[in-house]
């Protein structure tokens, strides 16, 4: 044999038949000198995960993602700034972010170019009139931010993909596959079927032909006085989720602003109210701004009307003095176990398919995603498309106005803590002035909120009623990925349950499916060092805390709402 060459032998194994099956086998050439070489170094071997399979919904998601950064609450206040402080010619008669402006040339959007050229009109029209006045009193301020505000929202909340907020690599990274914003704008079409001139979600159109059947007379959208749908509800639906206003209720940002309205009323709060020195000088906007946030109470969402809505979609409640003893007819009671049981089976997914050497199965997170679903659809009645966008808009101007520098200013707050959000700041420190609990940083409920939209509208808008293909829900689980793991880890700190531990016992199932309030309320009384010592604490409260919570989830809604007064009050 030559240097060149390899001789070896090879065992195929053994059979009745055949004790030992060998053979032998001799390289030479390159192919030795690969051998030799491999024989020096070590061999590193390593498993790739499952190639990812393309589904038309997609699209969608990267839509509800692109459309929720849209409406953020940087993008609001750049929004603002530059349509009420800069002049409206510098921008050529297009307000930003205008679906009629260049920046959404080539996007599938005509039906909202005529309407939102009015709406710009109105809104130029409205700011030339104000700035011509010798002086601004009263609400005009105020009502003009209504209006910009409003404006804003039916300019961004449509179901549109904005290139200037597309991130190339993100979305590539999220779809497994390179994709442009070209070629997933053109994925967006083809989901909403463009080209049979009927934009709209396939989930949309099982709902219509469920309604209307062959009566396509009826299905054409036109104004609300008509027998027919309403305008721009099918082809372009807000991408708005009334959970959104819910999470960031819970921490604490209408209470803010609330005790600031109070204040600048010359009401006191309290024995000692640390408000008290709160002096803003009527030569500054903002007094003229409260002034007017004051005055339109009546013209805002109350807390009972938001309350009630919650119940009716999420089945959520709050906790607080303030809060109505409600009397909802539709309780959705069964939301909160189907929608953690859907977050806990997204990170056992993870978990699993984290492990290249098995491919997850993906069905039980699809009949998990099926089934929260089936339940916000029956949610998804009356108010329920209208109180999420007019409440969207009140709290975006709620953080407009904690965010200006006077508030800014007179609060102070600690300057090196990274927020997110300029009105974050004020919240949390008015909350430590107040001696407010929990004392847990709005930003986690900020992420709570953000997150928690962006996973609802997948799972609301998708069509998951037929499907019966897992890769879709493999594909749902890689793409919101990042939002499901930020949200299982804020609502950890918020309310101290975990929802990746697996339930070994009925208390655990209990305090996995109570009401976010609850958990909130207990998880403040621990973090205080109330939660070990029930003498410590109030009758009701203690009872709550042990293990009596079990009946909690038994009560009906009347009897919740009472039982959670009490332990407010007391």
């Amino acid at each position: 044999m030559s240097d060149d060459e390899i001789t070896g032998t090879i065992s195929f194994g053994q059979s009745n038949e055949n004790p030992s099956l060998a053979g032998t086998v001799t390289v030479s050439g390159d192919a030795a000198n690969i051998l030799r070489q491999a024989a020096k170094t070590p061999t590193q071997v390593s498993l790739t995960p499952s190639a990812t399979q393309i589904t038309e919904d997609q699209a969608l998601w990267a839509a509800i993602r692109n459309r929720t950064e849209a409406i953020s609450f940087n993008r609001y206040n750049a929004f603002i700034h530059k349509v009420l402080c800069i002049q409206p010619e510098t921008h050529q008669g297009h307000p930003p972010d205008d679906p009629s402006s260049p920046s959404y040339q080539g996007t599938d959007v005509e039906h909202l170019r005529e309407s939102s050229s009015h709406t710009r009109r109105k809104l130029n029209r409205r700011i030339a009139e104000l700035k011509s006045r010798n002086s601004i009193y009263g609400m005009d301020s105020y009502k003009l931010l209504d209006y910009a505000t409003e404006a804003f929202l039916v300019l961004q909340c449509g179901l549109v993909l904005d290139e200037e907020l597309f991130d190339e690599d993100e979305e590539s990274r999220r779809m497994g596959r390179p994709v442009d914003f070209t070629t997933l704008s053109q994925e967006l079409a083809d989901y909403l079927g463009a080209e049979s001139n009927s934009r709209t979600l396939p989930y949309f159109k099982r709902i219509l032909e469920q309604i209307f059947g062959a009566r396509g007379d009826r299905m054409q959208e036109r104004l609300p006085f008509c027998e027919s749908l309403l305008r721009n509800r099918v082809s372009c639906p807000t991408l708005i989720e009334l959970i959104w206003s819910y999470w960031h209720e819970m921490g604490f940002l209408v209470q803010t602003m609330n005790a600031i309205s109070l204040r600048f009323q010359n009401r006191r709060v309290g024995d000692r109210d640390p408000l008290e020195n709160l002096e803003l000088a009527p030569l500054l906007g903002i007094t003229n701004l409260l002034w007017g946030y004051i005055q339109g109470e009546n013209d805002r969402l109350s807390l009972q009307r938001r309350c009630y809505e919650y119940a009716k979609e999420y089945g959520f409640t709050l906790i607080g003095k303030a809060v109505p003893e409600l009397h909802p007819a539709d309780f959705r009671s069964e939301f909160i176990e189907a929608f953690h049981n859907l977050l806990h089976r997204a990170v056992k997914f993870y978990e699993l398919e984290d492990d290249t050497t098995i491919r997850a199965d993906a069905f039980p997170l699809l009949n998990a995603i099926r089934e929260v679903h089936l339940i916000l659809a029956h949610g998804a009645h009356n108010q329920f498309a209208e109180l999420a966008l007019a409440s969207r808009k009140e709290f975006l101007m709620m953080q407009w106005l904690l965010a200006s520098p006077q508030i800014k200013e007179f609060l102070h707050g600690r300057p090196m803590v990274p927020y997110q959000e300029a009105w974050q700041q004020p919240v949390d420190q008015l909350k430590k002035m107040k001696g407010w609990c929990p004392d847990i940083s709005v930003t986690y409920f900020h992420e709570l909120a953000k997150t928690g939209e962006e996973i609802l509208l997948a799972l609301r808008l998708g069509d998951w009623a037929e499907l019966n293909d897992q890769e879709h829900a493999r594909n749902f689980a890689r793409h919101f990925r990042p939002e499901i793991q930020r949200y299982v880890h804020a609502y950890n700190a918020v309310t101290g349950v975990d929802l990746t531990t697996d339930i070994v016992d009925t208390r655990q199932a209990v305090e996995r499916y109570q009401q976010p309030s609850v958990q909130l309320s207990k998880h403040a009384r621990r973090r205080n060092g109330h939660g070990a010592d029930p003498a410590r604490i109030a009758p009701a409260t203690a009872a709550l805390l042990s293990e009596d919570v079990a009946h909690y989830a038994e009560l009906s809604p009347m009897q919740r709402t009472r039982l959670l007064r009490r332990i407010d009050g007391e």
